[in-house]
C-alpha cells in the first residue's frame, strides 16, 4: 500500500522519546569547564519510539484503529505497514520509519484516538520491551486522571448545577457563601416588595435568583411577564453559563442507537459548518437530446455520463473563473488556477467526493478512465488525501436514480456545487408557437453569495447549457 507518512509531515511520522542517566539541559559550565578523564558523559540508555495517530487529511481530528497488521513482539523494518487507520475519508496503511520491535499497543482495534496521540510503542532491543510496556500502561491509565471527567464516561446524569431547591420550596435555605447572584430585575423586585434577597434560593442557572423567585418569596401570584421583562432577564447572561443541553426526544419503542462512523461524523461536521456560509440557488433547464446521442456513441468506449457532465462543467468554468473561486476568510477571493471537479459518490456508511484534477485539460476518454479508477478506490476506501480533498467545484448527480430536481449543500471550502437531475421528455414551444417534445434536465447550482452573484451564476449556467446542447467540443 502507498505510504501515507512522510518525514516532512510531523503529524504523520513517529517521534522519539529518549531517557538518559542525566538531563540534557545542564548548566553551561558543564560544556565549557575542563573535566578530568573520569568525568561521566551522559549516554542514551533506552530509545522507545512512539507511533502516533497520523493526520491523514486536513479535516481529520481523530482516527479509528481498523486493525493492527503487526502484533506485539513482532520485528519491524523501516517502511513496513504496521496498522490500518480509518480516517474521516478512507482506510489507510500507516508505515514505520524505524527498525525495531512493536513492544506495546496503546490503542486497540476498534478504538479511536486524537491525531498526534501515541497508538503504539517501538523498542530497539528486547531489553527495552518491559520499559515500553510500563510506559504504555501509564498512557492508558494516566490519561483519564490527567483530564477532567467527561459526561460520557459516567452514568447519564444532567450537567451538575449548584443543588437547586424544588420550585415549591422557595425561601428558607441557608445562604451559600460567596457573591450573591441575581438578575437586576430580581433585585429591583426584592427592594420593591421588601424581601430579604439573601434568604432566597435561586432556581436559575448556577443558583441565579430570578424575578419569579422573588415573587414567590413575597407571596405574589406569578403573572405573565411583560415584553420588557423578558429581554431584561435575558440580557445579562452569566459569563460562565453552561452550554445548552441537546434537546431530549422521547424514545420510540424498538428503536436502537447506532453511533456515527468516522466518515459519517466528518460529513455531519462539514454539513454543520456549511450553515455559516451565505448561499443561494439558481436552477436552469438544459436540453440533453444532443448529449444523449453523443453518450450512446461513446458509451461502448467506456465513457460515462458523469465524465461527460464533469468535462462540460470544467469547460464552462474556464470561461467563468469566479465560480471556481473560494472565499476562505470572508475578506478575499481565492482564484484557483486548477479546475478540479469533485464528484459526490455514495459508498457504504457514508459519502465521499473523489476529485478529477485538471478536468478541463484531460480528454474525455482519459477522464473516464481516471473516474473509474477513483470510484473503485473510493469504494475500497483506498483514496489518497489529494484524491478527495483538492476539489474546487463539486458535481452531484442524482439523475441516474430518476430524481428530476434537488438542492445540494455547499461543501466547506468551495464556491459552488451543481446538482444534476434526470433527463426527461418535456413539452416545449419554439418562438413560432410550435410545440415539440425534447429531453431536458434541470440543473441547480448552490453558490457562496459572498463571492458569486446571481449574474455570475446565470452566465455560467448559460455557457454550461450551450456546451451540453452542442457537445461536439467535449470530444476534442
Amino acid at each position: 500500500m502507498a505510504s501515507l507518512v512522510c518525514p516532512k509531515a510531523p503529524s504523520l511520522s513517529s517521534s522519539s522519546s529518549l531517557s538518559s542517566t542525566a538531563p540534557f539541559l545542564l548548566p553551561s559550565i558543564f560544556f565549557f569547564r575542563p573535566k578530568s578523564s573520569s568525568s561521566r558523559i551522559p549516554t542514551v540508555r533506552a530509545k522507545i519510539r512512539e507511533i502516533f495517530m497520523p493526520a491523514l487529511s486536513s479535516t481529520m481530528t481523530e482516527g479509528k484503529i481498523v486493525s493492527w497488521i503487526k502484533s506485539e513482539g513482532d520485528m519491524l523494518s523501516k517502511g513496513e505497514s504496521v496498522v490500518v487507520v480509518e480516517s474521516d475519508k478512507a482506510d489507510m496503511d500507516v508505515e514505520t520509519f524505524y527498525d525495531g520491535i512493536l513492544a506495546a499497543i496503546v490503542v486497540n482495534e476498534g478504538e479511536t484516538a486524537p491525531v498526534g496521540s501515541p497508538i503504539g510503542l517501538l523498542a530497539e532491543t528486547e531489553d527495552e520491551i518491559a520499559e515500553a510496556k510500563a510506559k504504555a500502561a501509564s498512557h492508558s491509565t494516566g490519561a483519564p486522571a490527567s483530564s477532567a471527567p467527561k459526561v460520557e464516561d459516567s452514568a447519564p446524569v444532567p450537567i451538575p448545577a449548584p443543588a437547586p431547591a424544588p420550585a415549591q420550596t422557595v425561601a428558607t435555605a441557608p445562604t451559600t457563601p460567596g457573591k450573591l447572584v441575581a438578575t437586576p430585575y430580581a433585585k429591583k423586585l426584592a427592594k420593591q416588595h421588601k424581601v430579604d434577597i439573601n434568604k432566597i434560593v435561586g432556581t436559575g442557572p448556577f443558583g441565579r435568583i430570578t424575578p419569579e423567585d422573588v415573587e414567590k418569596a413575597a407571596g405574589i401570584t406569578t403573572i405573565p411577564k411583560s415584553n420588557v421583562a423578558v429581554p431584561a432577564a435575558a440580557a445579562a447572561p452569566s459569563p460562565a453559563s453552561p452550554p445548552k443541553a441537546p434537546a431530549s426526544f422521547p424514545e420510540i419503542p424498538g428503536s436502537s442507537v447506532v453511533p456515527f462512523t468516522t466518515m459519517q461524523a466528518a460529513v455531519s461536521k462539514n454539513m454543520v459548518e456549511s450553515l455559516s456560509v451565505p448561499t443561494f440557488r439558481v436552477g436552469y433547464p438544459v436540453g440533453t437530446d444532443a448529449l444523449d446521442a453523443l453518450y450512446e456513441k461513446v458509451k461502448p468506449k467506456g465513457v460515462t455520463m458523469t465524465a461527460l457532465l464533469a468535462k462540460a462543467a470544467a469547460m464552462a468554468l474556464v470561461q467563468h473563473p469566479v465560480v471556481n473561486a473560494t472565499c476562505k476568510d470572508g475578506k478575499s477571493f481565492t482564484y484557483n488556477s486548477n479546475i478540479n471537479i469533485a464528484v459526490a459518490v455514495a459508498i457504504h456508511g457514508g459519502l465521499i467526493t473523489p476529485v478529477l484534477q485538471d478536468a478541463d485539460k484531460m480528454d474525455l476518454y482519459l477522464l473516464s478512465k481516471k473516474w473509474k479508477e477513483l470510484v473503485e478506490k473510493a469504494r475500497a476506501k483506498q483514496l489518497q488525501p489529494h484524491e478527495y480533498n483538492s476539489g474546487t467545484f463539486t458535481l452531484s448527480n442524482l439523475g441516474m436514480f430518476g430524481v428530476d430536481r434537488f438542492d445540494a449543500i455547499l461543501p466547506p471550502g468551495q464556491g459552488a456545487i451543481m446538482a444534476v437531475g434526470a433527463s426527461k421528455p418535456t413539452v416545449s414551444a419554439d418562438k413560432d408557437g410550435f410545440f415539440s417534445v425534447k429531453n431536458k434536465m434541470l440543473v441547480n447550482v448552490t453558490a457562496d453569495h459572498r463571492i458569486i452573484y446571481g449574474a455570475d451564476l446565470a452566465a455560467f449556467l448559460q455557457t454550461f447549457s450551450k456546451i451540453v446542447e452542442k457537445p461536439e467540443s467535449l470530444t476534442m
